[in-house]
């Protein structure tokens, strides 16, 4: 192990300062768009497609929480968190895009606490990190260089940039439903 690969033993609790408290300000913006775009929606309205993607409004919001606890999990235990892409079946894939839509049973409300929670969890992780350059090699997958390592600041700026893009999408999905805008 080298003085920049982090493990479980290694996080210690402090409190997010400088960079850190920056790098969660910004994330929670982001996760404000996003929750943003669900406010005052039924639990049908949020799990409707209203553009030719599949996506919908809790959908979208499924997907990130997943994304930001698979990359925050990677942060402390490396690939194996995420997992090998490159070994995925067809079956793999179909329970990966049911991370896009609302399934029955599922509510706005359910959605949006489990985000809460997988965003109090990565808040906590960031804030008791020993070393923003800790470093992991990334998962097998064909969009990642071969032995290609991510630092736990470059995982970071990933998750706030696919919360920034997904707000976006979010922004869209939410005007073709109602015409309700997050800004203007």
């Amino acid at each position: 192990m080298t003085a920049h690969e982090l493990t479980t033993r290694d996080l210690a609790d402090a409190s997010a300062t400088g960079e850190r408290a920056d790098l969660l300000a910004v994330l929670a913006k982001q996760r404000h768009f996003l929750r943003f775009t669900t406010r005052e929606l039924t639990d049908e309205q949020a799990g409707r497609r209203t553009t030719a993607s599949e996506l919908c409004l809790g959908g979208l919001i499924k997907h990130v929480a997943a994304v930001e606890r698979g990359w925050a999990d990677f942060i402390v235990n490396g690939p194996s968190a995420i997992g090998d892409f490159t070994a995925m079946t067809e079956e793999d894939w179909a329970r990966r895009d049911e991370e896009f839509r609302m399934l029955p049973g599922e509510t706005l409300a359910g959605v949006l606490a489990d985000y809460a929670e997988v965003a109090r969890r990565t808040d906590e992780l960031v804030a008791a990190l020993p070393d923003l350059d800790a470093t992991q090699s990334l998962p097998k997958a064909p969009w990642f260089q071969s032995e290609e390592r991510w630092s736990a600041r470059r995982v970071l700026m990933h998750i706030i940039a696919e919360t920034a893009q997904h707000s976006g999408h979010a922004d869209i999905i939410r005007e073709s439903l109602d015409g309700a805008k997050s800004m203007g």
